[in-house]
């Protein structure tokens, strides 16, 4: 099927080839004023000025959608999400306002052991079903590929419907999915006095089943104080390179550890979260090919001090912006609220954080080459605004829904 698409007030993010932004770069964001898209099926063939629609599509198809004025952009692609998940974790969130802190909460059973304890409770179709429906919710706000990690299990049986679930939704979602395996996400209470024990259990039971059924792209580990150092995160990541799964960690969250040196010599894919900076860290990583990915909502949820972004981006480090949906610390994924606080607690261009959401987001899923731009050749998956004056009233206006819809693979959803 051929879609022609006219009268495009900003084509946003159009590119003929594409590079991972760092620095400067970020903030340049090539828009065409009062242009076409062409589509076949599913896929960019096309795009331009309107002036140069008749010299470059002499013949018009039967299908020919007037935009009357919208700003097209490339969808989100969210690379930093946890999204399967058995319930929700509200109970927690009324305890904090009422001033426990995060280790009072651990203590009386809370936190991640928590969504442990009621996933291992759930089946996996309950499982599936309540991620479809939060994937469901993510597509209509604008997402159109996301990265989903396990972590919720801490068990081989927890971990591995986990990443069997996602493995479902890959297989029926028009959406792009990446899988992380995420055992590394903290220490289950059996083996609290005994971490090499469940290091042990990671690299011998879950990732040789991991690896003989196909179950995860990328490895993950929540390098942190009190829960796996550097040199364990070192120990995990290497097993899991050996069955071919590339490094995206958790890093410098809440301390700095050593976790962003140790990731860049595991040639990490990403580092994420990267509240917590030292000069040190931010040198490391600019020199780096690893990208930073930044999680402003899940330090909104925690009221803790937002990334540096200014100072990596002024740097030349390259950004990602991600919503670390979760039901713990971000219980949200809508990324268009994540690129409204990049701007307004952040301090980024909205070219910048627009740039961070679409094509650097789809460099920290390995995605460039079909989404995160409107590049001819890639997937038209495709945001249509409402009515805009412009492109910056989109983070200002951030308490407002600006999607009137969105298409996936030449497709309205």
């Amino acid at each position: 099927m051929t879609t022609l698409i006219t009268n495009i007030a900003q084509l946003v993010n159009t590119r003929e080839e594409t590079t991972l932004l760092r620095g400067a770069a970020l903030a340049a964001l090539p828009v065409i004023e009062d242009a076409f898209v062409l589509i076949e099926d599913g896929i960019i063939a096309d795009y331009g000025h309107m002036y140069e629609l008749e010299l470059k599509v002499p013949q018009l198809p039967k299908h020919i959608i007037d935009s009357d004025g919208q700003f097209v952009l490339p969808t989100w692609c969210d690379s930093h999400t946890h999204i399967v998940f058995a319930k929700t974790r509200e109970d927690e969130f009324i305890d904090k306002l009422k001033g426990m802190s995060y280790a009072d909460i651990a203590a009386k059973g809370g936190g991640i052991l928590n969504s442990a304890n009621k996933l291992n409770d759930a089946t996996e179709d309950e499982l599936f079903n309540s991620a479809w429906k939060r994937l469901e919710e993510l597509s209509k706000l604008g997402t159109a590929a996301i990265e989903i990690k396990s972590g919720y299990g801490l068990t081989a049986e927890g971990e591995l419907k986990m990443l069997r679930v996602i493995k479902r939704l890959k297989e029926k979602s028009a959406l792009s999915i990446k899988s992380t395996f995420l055992g590394a996400h903290t220490y289950p209470l059996a083996y609290k006095e005994n971490h090499s024990g469940y290091i042990d259990s990671i690299i011998n039971q879950m990732l040789p089943v991991i690896a003989a059924e196909n179950l995860a792209d990328y490895i993950d580990c929540f390098c942190e104080t009190g829960f796996f150092s550097p040199e364990e995160m070192e120990t995990i990541c290497k097993a899991g390179i050996s069955y071919g799964l590339k490094p995206k960690l958790h890093v410098n969250q809440l301390n700095s550890i050593g976790g962003i040196e140790s990731a860049i010599k595991l040639n990490a894919l990403s580092v994420d979260h990267l509240e917590t900076m030292t000069d040190v860290d931010v040198k490391l990583l600019s020199s780096s090919s690893t990208i930073g990915t930044l999680l402003p909502t899940a330090a909104f949820f925690l009221r803790m001090p937002y990334q540096p972004a200014r100072q990596l981006i002024d740097a030349g480090c390259a950004i990602a912006l991600a919503s670390d949906y979760n039901p713990g610390s971000s219980p949200s994924g809508n990324m268009n609220f994540v690129i409204a606080l990049s701007c307004i607690q952040m301090k980024m261009l909205p070219e910048e954080a627009i740039n961070a959401a679409t094509i650097n987001g789809a460099y920290a899923m390995e995605l460039e080459k079909e989404l995160g731009s409107i590049t001819i050749g890639k997937k038209a998956n495709l945001i249509f605004t409402k009515p805009i004056p412009s492109l910056a009233y989109l983070p200002y206006a951030f308490g407002n829904n600006q999607i009137d819809k969105v298409m996936i693979n030449g497709q309205f959803i």
